[in-house]
């Protein structure tokens, strides 16, 4: 596809009523992109909200193209060209590579689009600053997809620790081990690395920063002092080790402390052998609160002896994010997730890298090789489950791989090391 393939044609729906549906451009349909197009197309009524239009590079790839194709609707490469053609939408909705998410958002925002980012939002926290300028200078909203703070569970949660309910909280702990084969960091150009091969953007994908950023971004979330704000981090000590030829992390560690003081340590591999869902609890000065360590049901126990029980964050579908801008767009609001709750997430991951800016290999004699063409560390997942029980970082429980980083001081932090406040829009690589 050049950049000269703008096909325009009629975009299906609309309505007889006094609001028109809202008009939203899909950014990347390959990858994830595509379960949030079969969401607009298969779930959202038609005089709600309508395809506006495509932008993806790799369209003709994507295993939705016959649809898009059929619809008729404009496909371009860049966000600028969708709109440069005279192309409208109400809401962009971003599922591009990390390292384009906040230059294609402020792409949108210029051309009088709000727009829904899926997470990470952004790799450094000066691109979370350069998104929430355009946004401010647009008068419209961004919303970050990190589908747990949309759900009936945390939300219910959120509202008891911000009204005190279970007590001040004093330290929480959340785990995650999700092995992935050779394959996930070959399923595209940008997977496993700091930084982008052609333009040296930062990426800093591992899963802190991808796959359970959902993890690290709840705990923040959950911590925070208002419905639509996260606890912001003050300290990061953390431990970033690979088992896979990456330049990045597939293990991450980390303890923080946060501005309120509570204590929060994120455990997160790729590298184990075996499979532990994602898992935290919640010391507070009149509760402990659970979620995955005996079932998938959050649970609140009371000093009183009261239990309360919160539902499973997976039971609210995945995609009421996206119903949600929906909504927003014709009712605006304060957002569920926007640009002050998704950052704290970014400014953590950005001192975990600066607090370990060489990331330490698993010992050779540690790693294996499975039949699946995974790369794994055997025991590493019940190790990591030894620093969940203990509260503790993997250097703390005396084994010999380990090694701490430094502590950073983020409490007046503004710029990641050599990172980049560009706001032009750049290519849309392949997403996924």
């Amino acid at each position: 596809m050049t950049g000269s393939d703008v096909r325009c044609g009629t975009s299906r729906g609309s309505t007889g009523g006094n609001a028109e549906p809202v008009r939203v451009l899909m950014v990347a349909i390959g990858g994830y992109g595509r379960h949030y197009l079969r969401t607009l197309l298969d779930e959202v009524p038609a005089e709600r909200a309508m395809l506006a239009g495509v932008v993806d590079p790799f369209a003709r790839d994507a295993p939705a193209w016959s649809t898009v194709e059929a619809l008729g609707v404009p496909v371009c490469d860049t966000v600028e060209r969708f709109y440069d053609a005279g192309h409208r939408a109400d809401l962009a909705v971003v599922v591009s590579p990390i390292h384009v998410h906040v230059p294609q958002s402020v792409a949108a925002l210029a051309r009088g689009s709000s727009v829904l980012c899926d997470k990470p939002l952004a790799a450094t926290i000066q691109q979370t600053r350069a998104l929430a300028a355009a946004r401010d200078r647009a008068g419209r909203f961004v919303l970050v997809g990190y589908q747990w703070s949309y759900s009936a569970a945390i939300q219910a949660l959120k509202r008891d620790l911000c009204a005190g309910v279970l007590g001040r909280p004093r330290r929480m702990v959340t785990l995650c081990c999700w092995p992935r084969g050779v394959a996930y960091y070959r399923r595209n150009t940008w997977a496993g690395r700091l930084r982008d091969a052609d333009t040296g953007a930062w990426i800093l994908d591992s899963p802190a920063n991808n796959a359970m950023a959902h993890f690290l971004h709840n705990a923040c979330f959950l911590l925070g002092p208002a419905a639509h704000l996260s606890a912001m981090p003050s300290d990061v000590c953390a431990e970033l080790y690979r088992a896979n030829a990456i330049e990045s992390a597939d293990t991450a560690a980390c303890r923080i402390v946060m501005d309120n003081g509570c204590e929060v340590l994120f455990l997160a591999s790729h590298a184990a052998d075996q499979t532990i869902q994602p898992r935290f609890r919640i010391e507070c000065d009149d509760a402990v609160v659970t979620f995955g360590e005996d079932n998938r049901v959050v649970t609140a126990t009371l000093r009183s002896g009261d239990v309360r029980q919160y539902g499973d964050p997976d039971a609210t579908p995945q995609f009421t994010k996206l119903h949600a801008a929906i909504v927003q767009v014709r009712d605006p609001g304060e957002p569920v997730c926007g640009i002050e709750a998704a950052s704290a997430q970014t400014l953590c991951v950005n001192a975990m890298h600066d607090s370990v800016p060489d990331i330490v290999p698993f010992p050779r004699d540690l790693v294996m090789t499975r039949d699946d063409d995974r790369i794994c560390v055997p025991g590493l997942d019940e190790f990591l489950l030894r620093c969940y029980e203990r509260w503790s970082l993997p250097s703390e429980i005396g084994v010999s791989w380990a090694r701490a980083g430094r502590t950073i001081d983020v409490t007046h932090y503004s710029d990641f090391p050599g990172g980049s406040v560009t706001v032009a829009s750049g290519s849309n690589e392949r997403s996924g």
